[in-house]
């Protein structure tokens, strides 16, 4: 292995801030994708789709669980699949083994599942055995996956609900998939995004200040106002960011 070259710590530093700036720009044109993604067009949902839960058979405006927002990742586990019935996909698995706390996404009136083909009888074992319960998993029944281009390959695609109505605002897949798991990968590929005021969002989209909103995941109270306590820590962050980049 032949290594870089050695330095002192004023020079790896310098360096470093070479990258930083590199680094800036490749999370402001992230910003701006996202920003994209957000004026994407709707596609409107025509069909009823149903899938098997473990109450028994749901439809797709089930799956949002009241929330506004849906992503719905598909993920393989079922007969013909490497690992069945024991194991879901190797890939599928090691990104359900990325899926951070749902709490904070659902603050952001926002819903994550997954489906595969699979039985509930399975998929119920399947996360007992590999400590996936906080991950809703849905059995799919029908042409969803064909539907939404995931019969044949992992994807996540995002949905957003207006009354009675059903939109596919975007689809991620492939190498894409690799990133998600946090929920700033899935808010930023929704139609709402993070929902913060400094978004470049459509007028009319609901926004609020960043930071605020964030609590400890057992303490979201829906319409709750933040913290007073946090709201003050996170001002005074935000003032030494700003100080800081000022020099």
């Amino acid at each position: 292995m032949k290594t870089p070259p050695i330095v002192s710590a004023q020079e790896w530093e310098a360096q470093w801030k070479q990258l930083l700036v590199k680094e800036k720009a490749v999370l402001r044109a992230k910003d701006a994708l996202a920003a994209e993604r957000r004026r994407m067009p709707w596609q409107a949902v025509e069909k009823n789709y149903v899938f098997e839960g473990p109450k028994g058979k749901v439809s797709l405006k089930d799956l949002f669980e009241g929330r506004r927002q849906l992503v719905l990742y598909r993920a393989f586990f079922e007969p013909g699949v490497h690992g069945w019935p024991d194991h879901a996909c190797i890939g599928c698995s090691l990104g359900a083994d990325q899926v951070s706390n749902l709490s904070h996404l659902n603050a952001r009136d926002t819903t994550l599942v997954y489906a595969s083909r699979g039985s509930q009888a399975d998929i119920a074992k399947l996360k007992d055995r590999m400590g996936w319960h906080h991950i809703p998993w849905y059995t799919i029944t029908d042409s969803f996956d064909t539907d939404f281009g995931v019969n044949e390959w992992h994807g996540h695609n995002s949905f957003i609900r207006e009354a009675d109505k059903i939109y596919r605002t975007y689809f991620i897949n492939s190498r894409g998939d690799e990133a998600m798991g946090t929920v700033w990968s899935y808010l930023d590929m929704t139609a709402l995004g993070r929902q913060e005021l400094w978004e470049d969002s459509p007028e009319g989209y609901p926004q609020t200040k960043m930071y605020k909103w964030w609590n400890w995941h057992d303490s979201y109270v829906p319409g709750a106002k933040p913290d007073p306590k946090w709201v003050a820590v996170s001002d005074a962050g935000e003032a030494a960011f700003r100080k800081k980049a000022g020099e």
